[in-house]
């Protein structure tokens, strides 16, 4: 391990933190509030940043291979987390630290669990409800695929970094160099941003609240300005816009680079983009009709409203228009099993995603078949894609060990005191970076009754969560740390 350009890229990494709390800081100047302590958070950031890079001086950033990335990555979110909280603490907008860290970790890993109550997020400041965007937008394409495609020097280390932390079990090469890939990706991020922006600001709401919203809806994250979410607007217009962008954030981003290229048939081609409008179109149906069934028959209301929040769990974004803890039964199962689905691959999107959900089924099939045919040989394959082994065995034990890390901390909430419900959904919500769960930490709630060493441990699994389990767990394994 090369601990001298490991410090040195989290210095990168502390400094860039730092620069990007200079618009948060606008807000309290403009605002005549808070300033001081914004600009203290921002030199704390800057401070551990400076300290940080001069402690690896000499460090080449060239010399960056797959350990020193799985560490600059795995290390690089658990130090912006603690960064991102000082705004939130010195603020006292959460009055004790561990708040803080749930709320920045909650951010920057696109999550939406928060500590604040609908009261808290309504009396907050404007400064601190920017930086609780701005933070789900950096995290949902990745700080770190920022920070590579800012840096030109990293080259082929680049690489690493980028494999590291996009999401999904493949991140294809859109350009022969990272940093071109990464800038590409970077630009759509920013230009859909944009567009969203504006789209909502003309259907009513103000520029401060269509961008913090256009912010943490590209980046699938949920925090919202209002404590009633996007039901505070009660916009048809607004949702359908919403649940637009939030089908196109959960998209794999790659194809939107073959579209610009004029290759648009590649979104119908993909096997996994197919499969995942399957999942939302069933999925709604299914409640709706329920949700119908039991207030009378007004499908059209139903649909509204089980199309919204479907879209919102499933793409992990976790806004909500309506409280979905008080639907009906399997309404609620179904809702809780969509919470582990995600979006594709290369989106900013958590969850289990839908291609390793393709691969988990068709390895099933192929196996089921085994069992009466032993002597038939068959391909996995998704789409023209031929699955290989090592993949599939990848596949099999990331679902293995996501499920093994909800029951473990499923059990360890329960063990606090927490009730079986609630234990369960806030660990799945917070593993697959979805926001809400049920129970005490349901649509309407937050997470505030969870005891401070829970909240300490569903700010891990948000993490482990946002970077796939392996770039976190590889931390713990001394090998890793070895010179050689």
């Amino acid at each position: 391990m090369n601990l001298k350009v490991l410090a040195k890229l989290l210095g990168v990494i502390s400094l860039v933190v730092g620069g990007t709390q200079l618009f948060p800081l606008g807000f309290a100047f403009f605002d005549g509030e808070w300033a001081l302590e914004m600009a203290y958070s921002m030199g704390i950031s800057l401070g551990v940043g400076g300290v940080l890079f001069m402690l690896g001086e000499g460090g080449k950033a060239e010399s960056v291979f797959r350990r020193e990335g799985l560490a600059i990555v795995g290390l690089g979110w658990l130090l912006i987390g603690f960064l991102g909280s000082f705004p939130f603490y010195l603020t006292e907008t959460t009055p004790k630290f561990v708040d803080a860290y749930f709320e920045s970790v909650s951010g920057l890993t696109t999550t939406g669990s928060s500590i604040l109550s609908s009261e808290q997020i309504e009396s907050a400041p404007r400064c601190v409800l920017f930086w609780r965007s701005l933070i789900q937008w950096l995290g949902g394409m990745g700080i770190v695929v920022l920070f590579v495609a800012i840096i030109p020097h990293l080259r082929a280390s680049g690489k690493q970094l980028l494999y590291s932390e996009v999401p999904g079990p493949t991140s294809e090469n859109l350009r022969p160099k990272i940093q071109d890939t990464a800038a590409i990706l970077w630009k759509i991020y920013v230009a859909f941003t944009l567009v969203l922006s504006l789209l909502l600001l003309v259907q009513g709401m103000n520029w401060f609240d269509a961008i913090c919203h256009a912010l943490t809806t590209m980046s699938t994250g949920g925090f919202s300005t209002k404590g009633a979410s996007v039901g505070h607007f009660n916009s048809l217009g607004i949702e359908i816009t919403m649940i637009v962008f939030m089908l196109l954030a959960g998209t794999s981003f790659s194809l939107y680079y073959r579209a610009v290229g004029g290759d648009w048939k590649s979104f119908f081609r993909d096997p996994e983009w197919r499969f995942y409008l399957f999942v939302l179109g069933l999925s709604t149906a299914l409640i709706a009709t329920e949700l119908a069934f039991h207030r009378g028959g007004d499908f059209g209301e139903s649909a509204r409203v089980a199309g919204f929040q479907v879209v919102s769990i499933v793409t992990t974004t976790g806004f909500g228009t309506e409280d979905f803890d008080q639907w009906p039964s399997f309404s609620r199962s179904l809702m809780v099993v969509l919470m582990f689905v995600g979006g594709c691959a290369g989106s900013t999107a958590g969850g289990v995603k839908i291609i390793r959900i393709l691969v988990i089924i068709k390895n099933a099939l192929i196996a089921t078949e085994r069992s009466f045919r032993p002597q038939t040989v068959r391909t996995l394959k998704v789409g023209s894609t031929v699955v290989e082994q090592d993949t599939r065995e990848t596949i099999l034990a990331f679902f293995t060990v996501i499920m093994g890390t909800m029951v473990l901390g499923t059990l360890a909430l329960a063990a606090l005191g927490m009730d079986i419900v609630s234990a369960l959904t806030a660990a799945a919500a917070t593993l697959n970076n979805i926001g809400p769960g049920l129970g005490i930490v349901g649509a309407s709630e937050s997470f505030a009754a969870v005891p401070d060493s829970g909240k300490l441990l569903l700010s891990l699994f948000m993490v482990v969560g946002r970077l796939e389990v392996f770039a976190i767990l590889v931390l713990f394994s001394p090998t890793l740390w070895r010179s050689h």
